[in-house]
C-alpha cells in the first residue's frame, strides 16, 4: 500500500472505504439489538489521566446548560452539544479504608473496578471485573475482538511501585477478574496487527490448525494436573483454562467472520520518539477500531497514574507527580494546568475525528459514548471525591450534552459505568460500590 498521511487517510475514512458496520449487522446473531433495529452499534471507551487535575480550570461554574466551556475543556468546543461535564463522583475504593498510603495505585484500580485493591507487592493481587470487561462479556462475541486496551506509558506488572502496593495496580485500568488485570498494549504497530491480524502472505488456515493442535494438549494436560495440586493453585489452573478456553472461542468467532479488512493505512514502526505523536497515533487507532468495527469496547491510558513524565514541549520540565504535590503554588499549579490541557486535547482530537464520520444517519460519536477522566481529583491533596470526570457522545442514545451536571455527593463513579453499560444494552444490576443506574 502507498504510502500516505496518517491523518489524511483516516479524514477520509468515511468516503473512501464502506461504512462496515452493516456487514458486522448482517452477521450478527439474533442476540444483537442493534441487528434487530437496523442501527448502528453502541461502541464505549473509557480514557484515564493520571494525578488529578487542576479544577479550578476543569469545573464550570454553574450547574446546567455550558454557556462556555472551562479552560481545560476547551479542546472539545466544535462537538460541545456532546459533552457533558460531571461532578460529585466518588471512588470510595481509591481511599484508604484503613490500608494508609498508596493512592496513586488504588485510583486506577479502582476506577473501573470500584472494588478495593488489596495492598500486596506480590503476586496475591486481587482488584475487581471492571466495567469494560462486562461491556466486552455482553457484546464482545459480535466483533473480532472482545475488546481494545491500549496506553502510551508501559508499566511493570510486578514489583513495589507505590507504598507497598504492586506495579500492577497504577498501570493497568482494565481487569478481566479480580486477579486478572489486562495489560495495555503500548506499540501502536502491535495494536494495529491485533486490529488487522496476520500479513496476508500467511495461512491463517494452517496457524489456525497449528493452534487448535496446540491448545487441545494443553487443555488434557492441564486437566490432568487436578488431583495432584492444592487448592489455591486449581484456582491459579481454572483461570488459566477460562484463558485457552477464550482462545479457542476467539478461533471459532474468526473462522466464521472474513478476513480482515485491508488496513487503510500502513502499519506503523513503532512507538514514537514523541509523546504527542504516540498519544495521536493510539488515538487514531481506537477510532479506527471502532469505525471498522473490530471493537465495540476500548481502555486508554494516556499515561500511568504517578506518572512522573516530564512535558518539556510545554515549557514545564518537572516531573508530573511531582507538581502535583504543588502545595498550592501558583506557578506549580499554572505548569499542571498546561498538562491538563495537552491531555484534553488529545481527548478533542479524538471526539472531533468521531463527529466527523458518519454513519447511518448521524455520525460515528452520536452512539460512543467515551468517558474521560481520573481517579484522583486534586493531586495534592490525593482525595477520590468529585472526580474530574467527562463523557462524550450519545446524542442518538437519548443522552442531553452541553451540560454541567452535579450529581449527590459521594455517588458511586460506577453508577455511571452502570448507566453506560445499560446504554449499550447490556444490563448489570451491580459493579463494585455501584448503589443504582446513574441517570445521565
Amino acid at each position: 500500500m502507498a504510502q500516505m498521511n496518517r491523518r489524511l487517510a483516516l479524514q477520509g475514512l468515511g468516503v473512501t472505504i464502506g461504512l462496515p458496520w452493516l456487514e458486522s449487522l448482517a452477521r450478527a446473531s439474533a442476540e444483537s439489538s442493534a441487528a434487530q433495529a437496523g442501527q448502528p452499534p453502541v461502541r464505549l471507551a473509557w480514557m484515564y489521566v493520571p494525578n488529578g487535575v487542576h479544577m479550578p480550570n476543569w469545573r464550570p461554574a454553574t450547574e446546567g446548560k455550558l454557556t462556555e466551556l472551562p479552560v481545560t475543556l476547551k479542546p472539545l468546543e466544535s462537538f460541545r452539544n456532546q459533552v457533558n461535564i460531571f461532578t460529585g463522583l466518588t471512588a470510595d475504593k481509591a481511599r484508604p479504608n484503613g490500608d494508609g498510603p498508596g493512592d496513586h495505585a488504588r485510583a486506577l484500580s479502582a476506577f473501573l473496578t470500584g472494588c478495593q485493591a488489596r495492598k500486596t507487592d506480590g503476586t496475591n493481587i486481587s482488584s475487581g471485573i471492571s466495567v469494560d470487561q462486562v461491556a466486552a462479556g455482553g457484546m464482545g462475541h459480535l466483533t473480532r475482538l472482545p475488546s481494545l486496551e491500549i496506553g502510551a506509558e508501559a508499566g511493570a506488572m510486578a514489583g513495589n511501585c507505590d507504598s507497598g502496593y504492586s506495579c500492577v495496580y497504577s498501570s493497568t485500568m482494565a481487569w478481566r477478574s479480580s486477579s486478572q488485570p489486562l495489560p495495555k498494549e503500548v506499540n501502536p504497530a502491535l495494536v494495529f496487527d491485533r486490529l488487522f491480524g496476520a500479513s496476508a502472505d500467511e495461512s491463517r488456515k494452517d496457524k489456525d490448525r497449528l493452534r487448535r493442535s496446540v491448545l487441545d494438549t494443553v487443555t488434557k494436560d492441564a486437566a490432568s494436573l487436578r488431583g495432584k495440586i492444592s487448592t489455591g493453585d486449581k484456582r491459579k489452573l481454572d483461570e488459566y483454562l477460562d484463558s485457552v478456553r477464550d482462545i479457542e472461542v476467539r478461533m471459532a468467532r474468526a473462522e466464521k467472520l472474513p478476513p480482515p479488512a485491508k488496513p487503510p493505512i500502513d502499519r506503523p514502526k513503532g512507538v514514537p520518539a514523541s509523546y504527542g505523536e504516540h498519544l495521536d497515533l493510539l488515538a487514531d487507532l481506537l477510532v479506527l477500531a471502532f469505525q471498522t468495527d473490530t471493537t465495540r469496547v476500548a481502555t486508554f491510558v494516556l499515561a500511568n497514574e504517578g506518572s512522573n513524565r516530564p512535558y518539556p514541549w510545554l515549557k514545564v520540565p518537572e516531573g508530573h507527580h511531582d507538581l502535583s504535590h504543588h502545595g498550592r503554588n501558583a506557578a506549580k499549579q499554572e505548569k499542571i494546568a498546561k498538562i491538563n490541557l495537552f491531555h484534553a486535547e488529545v481527548l478533542g482530537r479524538l471526539g472531533r475525528k468521531l463527529a466527523e464520520i458518519r454513519e447511518g444517519d448521524g455520525s460515528l460519536l452520536d452512539r460512543c459514548l467515551i468517558a474521560y477522566g481520573s481517579g484522583n481529583s486534586d493531586g495534592d491533596r490525593h482525595n477520590h471525591d468529585d472526580l474530574p470526570v467527562v463523557l462524550l457522545g450519545g446524542a442518538k442514545l437519548g443522552i442531553e450534552g452541553n451540560r454541567h451536571v452535579v450529581f449527590a455527593k459521594e455517588t458511586p463513579l460506577t453508577n455511571l459505568w452502570l448507566a453506560m453499560l445499560a446504554k449499550a444494552g447490556v444490563q448489570r444490576d451491580k459493579l463494585g460500590d455501584s448503589t443504582g443506574v446513574l441517570k445521565i
